[in-house]
C-alpha cells in the first residue's frame, strides 16, 4: 500500500491540512475519497506538472490537489486548491516539494533516514 503523508513547511504548518479543512463537509469527503483513491495506486485523474502532481476532480470550481511521489511507496500531500489559483498553488507546491528533497538530501548525507 502507498504511504500517504502531508507535508510540513519550515512554519509547522500543513498547506494540505488547512485547505481540506477549509472546505464545507461535502466537498472534503470528495476530496478524501480522491486521495484515498491516489493511496490505493489510481492515479487515473493526475498529470505532472513540472516535478510534482495535479490531481484534478472534476466538480466546482474544479478542484485540484497537488503530491510529489517519493518513489513508489510515498505519497507526499503538498497542498490544494481551485481552478482559479491554480498557477499560484502549483508555485507553491513546488515550493514545498523542493524544500522536501533538500532535507532529505540533507538527512541522507548525515546518515539518517
Amino acid at each position: 500500500m502507498i504511504q500517504l503523508i502531508e507535508c510540513v513547511n519550515e512554519n509547522g504548518v500543513a498547506p494540505f491540512e488547512v485547505w481540506r479543512e477549509s472546505l464545507d463537509g461535502s466537498v472534503k469527503a470528495r476530496v478524501i475519497l480522491a486521495v484515498y483513491r491516489l493511496a490505493k495506486g489510481n492515479f487515473s485523474a493526475s498529470k505532472g506538472v513540472g516535478g510534482i502532481f495535479e490531481l484534478r476532480l472534476d466538480f466546482g470550481p474544479g478542484y485540484r490537489v497537488y503530491f510529489g511521489k517519493d518513489g513508489e511507496e510515498i505519497i507526499l500531500l503538498l497542498g490544494g486548491g481551485t481552478k482559479k489559483r491554480q498557477q499560484q498553488d502549483i508555485k507553491d507546491a513546488k515550493l514545498l516539494w523542493s524544500a522536501y528533497k533538500a532535507a532529505k538530501a540533507a538527512r541522507l548525507k548525515k546518515g539518517i533516514s
